[in-house]
């Protein structure tokens, strides 16, 4: 019988593989997560939500089906962390906010649909800023999440639960969402792996909006085959999704296990560093940039100036369509209502239950996106940040026609002490300088550990962008950079996480 701890410390791969084989049982690798999740996320605050005997119920399904002799897919009986922007039909759904606490959906998500398909375990939704507007779950309505290399830290945001959850071992595999770096900055600053897919390539059908034309769904594992076989799953067209790509999903998971960057052309963009970077972060960075080139890359420098305007660009453009999308949340349909006492009107009520279910940050958001949209202001605003959005996708497309992949940072810095932002919003929105240029562009990009910044032995992401539909290149570039990583260090980054 193998023990708990062993478990836990497989990748997603090696635990699907001995489930197949027989060597442990679903229920087993399932039972183990979750004692490990009762053990230590009293102290994490991964999770919002723990799904017991769901959990088991889906373990159990696919230990009879290979005990019937079916055949199991890549990830069968691999337990998952879920975001809680992602419906589930039956299990709440909060967006980390008050105004949908004890909301139960009646339906699942395409994403959630598809894991269960894959029989894959879902352990749980997990912790993020209100509707996914923050870099640090400092935003949720349940209180924040601590980094497992150091609880005093931020886990990064808004997916902090996840990457939090995979850091801690309370899970091997992770579903977060990135709009202007939600999956790959939690993974620089937690040690692990994070895809943005290409836009469009995850359905966002059942995933609550936040900012329509930048949402991305993706995977969140501890490696980059663990992550590229959940890809596989997630992915792939959805009639639900007016905005979900028809097109094949590239071969991620034969990239992941063949990864090379011999003969490729890397670009590093020159904007992507100077004041306000760690001196730690761009030391690994440039240790990462040398690696590549000795494992056979051609580095190219790349000049994209827009990529100076892409934060402004990106908060008018966020805010406007949270404005928008955030609309529907009037306490007359669904979740938290206040005030409906027979004395007041309609309006009244939509007024007092945004006032208590809506954070700060929700509503900083929706008064800039609504002043943006205004009339005499949306030419002004909005509309000059749609046309610096163009501007960026010309850079990319420019730059896409010298290399094949970008790398960069992931962040500016490692991560900062909870609290440390908390009244500073711009200080705060500094921690996606790197990662949005590409959420305008609607490109793919991962962040996977580069190592350890030297000043404070916590962890620093490398940034690896490549062009639309080619989300393949990002895990042929990412398995060969992990593999010289642990070739010489002799274990995956991760292994170095202070034990909880």
């Amino acid at each position: 019988m193998t023990d708990n701890v062993t478990i836990i410390k497989l990748t997603a791969a090696e635990t699907a593989a001995k489930i197949a084989s027989g060597e442990l049982t679903a229920v087993e690798v399932t039972e183990a997560h979750l004692a490990r999740i009762e053990a230590v996320d009293e102290k994490v605050h991964a999770f919002l939500h723990v799904d017991r005997e769901g959990a088991l119920a889906q373990a159990r399904a696919v230990d009879e089906k290979r005990a019937k002799g079916e055949k199991l897919g890549p990830l069968a009986g691999v337990p998952l962390a879920l975001k809680d922007i992602f419906t589930t039909e039956g299990i709440p759904t909060t967006v980390g906010s008050k105004i949908l606490e004890g909301w139960i959906p009646p339906y699942d998500a395409t994403v959630t649909k598809k894991l269960k398909a894959a029989d894959v375990v879902i352990l749980g939704k997990t912790n993020m800023d209100e509707f996914a507007m923050g870099s640090s779950t400092e935003n949720s309505a349940y209180g924040p999440t601590g980094n497992p290399w150091d609880l005093t830290k931020i886990p990064g945001g808004s997916g902090g639960g996840s990457s939090a959850a995979l850091a801690s071992f309370q899970a091997p595999l992770a579903i977060g969402t990135d709009t202007g770096g939600s999956i790959r900055q939690p993974a620089a600053v937690t040690g692990t792996v994070g895809v943005k897919p290409t836009y469009g390539a995850v359905s966002r059908y059942g995933m609550v909006a936040f900012s329509s034309s930048l949402d991305q769904g993706g995977p969140c594992a501890r490696t980059v085959l663990d992550a590229a076989l959940l890809h596989e799953v997630i992915a792939g067209h959805d009639p639900l999704d007016s905005t979900s790509i028809d097109a094949p999903v590239p071969p991620v998971v034969e990239a992941a296990r063949n990864g090379s960057v011999a003969g490729m052309r890397v670009g590093v963009v020159k904007q992507f560093r100077g004041e306000g970077y760690q001196a730690g972060v761009i030391q690994r960075f440039d240790e990462s940039v040398a690696l590549l080139k000795e494992l056979g890359a051609e580095i190219v420098e790349l000049d994209c100036p827009s990529f100076d305007l892409a934060l402004s660009a990106y908060y008018l453009i966020a805010p406007s369509e949270c404005s928008s999308n955030l609309a529907r949340f009037d306490g007359l349909r669904y979740g938290l209502r206040t005030g409906d006492d027979g004395t007041h009107s309609a309006e009244e009520v939509t007024s007092l239950t945004r006032e208590a279910g809506f954070g700060p940050e929700v509503k900083r958001r929706i008064m800039l996106g609504t002043y943006a949209l205004s009339s005499g202001y949306y030419d002004a605003y909005y509309g000059s940040a749609q046309k610096v959005r163009t501007l960026i996708t010309r850079d990319f497309e420019k730059s896409f026609e010298q290399v094949d992949v970008i790398v960069s940072p992931t962040t500016p810095t490692t991560a900062f002490p909870i609290g440390e932002r908390a009244d500073d919003p711009m200080a705060m929105y500094l921690a996606d300088l790197c990662t949005i240029p590409t959420n305008l562009a609607g490109n793919a990009a991962m962040s996977l550990p580069c190592g350890l910044a030297p000043e404070d032995n916590l962890p620093v992401g490398l940034q690896i962008i490549a062009p639309a539909l080619k989300d393949d290149r990002l895990y042929k570039v990412g398995a060969a950079v992990e593999a010289a990583f642990v070739e010489r260090w002799g274990h995956p980054l991760i292994e170095e996480a202070p034990s909880l």
